[in-house]
């Protein structure tokens, strides 16, 4: 599944334009690599996130086929660690 699908099915992000935007700019990672929306996403790899001053790191526990429940979204992940980071003044 690609990357930018995967962060809105997972809830991770809330939209599809703003996880290909994410990807673009360089906030996301694959396995410490930097990733392209079209990036394929699969089980037991890590995904990096940054979101302003905060990174999330999780592992990919599922990839799904298509959409699933709001309920169910948070199995698909397993989120490794969660920082702030404090900006410039």
């Amino acid at each position: 599944m690609r990357l930018d699908k995967y962060l809105k099915i997972s809830r991770l992000v809330k939209r599809r334009t703003v996880a290909a935007e994410l990807c673009q700019g360089g906030h996301v990672k694959i396995n410490g690599q930097s990733a392209k929306p079209s990036s394929e996403v699969k089980p037991d790899q890590t995904l990096q996130i940054r979101f302003g001053n905060r990174l999330m790191t999780v592992k990919v526990l599922q990839v799904p086929e298509k959409a699933v429940p709001a309920q169910l979204a948070d199995t698909l992940y397993q989120t490794i660690a969660e920082t702030a980071t404090e900006s410039a003044p």
